[in-house]
């Protein structure tokens, strides 16, 4: 008797990490439904996966419950560009949250795993670096970006009440900044906002003096970190940080984006973003001894893939 593939549901599926998740998850042989409103994604991130025969796309806000049948559930949807995330802060809550507490319902409802994509943005502007899971953080609740760090932050304490009160087998990550092929060329974010800006020799923007810094994990390590909590043991629930403990200034990314593009653009210094952490970089001992996931490409070689696509982006037109 043939056994049947398992089916899992993609939140945000049409998103940047959403789409290399449903690829990989396709590659495992599973049947993949992925679930977007298209408020930030694309269908082009998708557009080769269209024909699949185990691959289907349905439209919907999860903000709204929705009725599937299915064995584990990937949460991705929420926009994660402050950009994307302050355009609509209301809407940015509500989906964080109301689609949290709707997934956790179709989770039990299924007796499916469930995994929810959070952030480092939990941490705020931390007071310890690295920052590790046992740092409850430093969160402004009330500024322009608490909206997408609260609501993060809550979509955690459902997952553990859920996992508490119902015995749900959840998985929660924290995701680092992360960066590749099919991040949104106007997202705002950093990476994207260097490329774009030497791709077209325009002036590069540092906010503040450029030395605040990030750790930038490439999109396919990311996807190897949560594939491997989710298949994890049951005991392992998270949070566990996944992110490049590598760090750089944004002065430094600056310059390397300059030299693989070629670009002789200006660097411009502007204000920096009211709460915009001085530091982010995760300490990823957690997944090193219960995932034994660190990641493997080098800044460098990831830049270099991320700028192709960029450049195949302008070149169409589409950036």
């Amino acid at each position: 008797m043939k056994t049947l593939n398992k089916r899992v549901l993609v939140t945000g599926g049409a998103g940047f990490l959403g789409s290399h998740l449903c690829e990989r998850l396709l590659e495992q042989g599973c049947d993949v439904l992925c679930v977007d409103n298209f408020y930030t994604a694309t269908k082009d991130n998708i557009r080769h996966l269209l024909g699949h025969p185990h691959f289907e796309l349905m439209r919907h806000d999860v903000t709204f419950p929705l009725y599937v049948e299915v064995d584990e559930i990937y949460n991705l949807a929420c926009p994660a560009s402050p950009i994307h995330y302050q355009s609509d802060p209301v809407q940015t809550t509500k989906t964080s949250v109301h689609g949290a507490i709707n997934m956790l319902g179709l989770a039990k409802r299924t007796g499916a795993r469930i995994f929810q994509a959070s952030t480092s943005e939990v941490y705020g502007d931390p007071e310890v670096h690295p920052q590790g899971e046992g740092y409850w953080g430093r969160v402004n609740p009330i500024g322009p970006r608490a909206c997408y760090d609260e609501g993060k932050r809550c979509a955690e304490t459902l997952f553990f009440d859920y996992h508490r009160q119902h015995g749900l087998r959840i998985k929660v990550a924290r995701i680092f900044n992360t960066y590749g092929p099919r991040m949104h060329p106007d997202d705002g974010r950093v990476v994207s906002n260097f490329i774009i800006q030497a791709l077209r020799n325009e002036p590069i923007t540092l906010y503040g003096d450029g030395s605040q810094s990030r750790a930038f994990c490439y999109v396919d390590d990311m996807i190897e970190g949560i594939v491997r909590l989710m298949e994890g043991p049951e005991t392992v629930t998270g949070p566990i940080n996944l992110g490049n403990p590598v760090e750089f200034s944004m002065r430094e990314l600056a310059e390397c984006v300059r030299e693989l593009t070629g670009s002789n653009a200006p660097l411009i210094e502007r204000p920096l973003p009211v709460d915009d952490p001085r530091q982010r970089r995760p300490d990823i001992s957690l997944a090193r001894e219960l995932l034994a996931w660190e990641p493997r490409v080098q800044l460098v070689e990831g830049l270099r893939r991320t700028v192709e696509y960029f450049e195949a982006l302008l070149r169409r037109g589409l950036a």
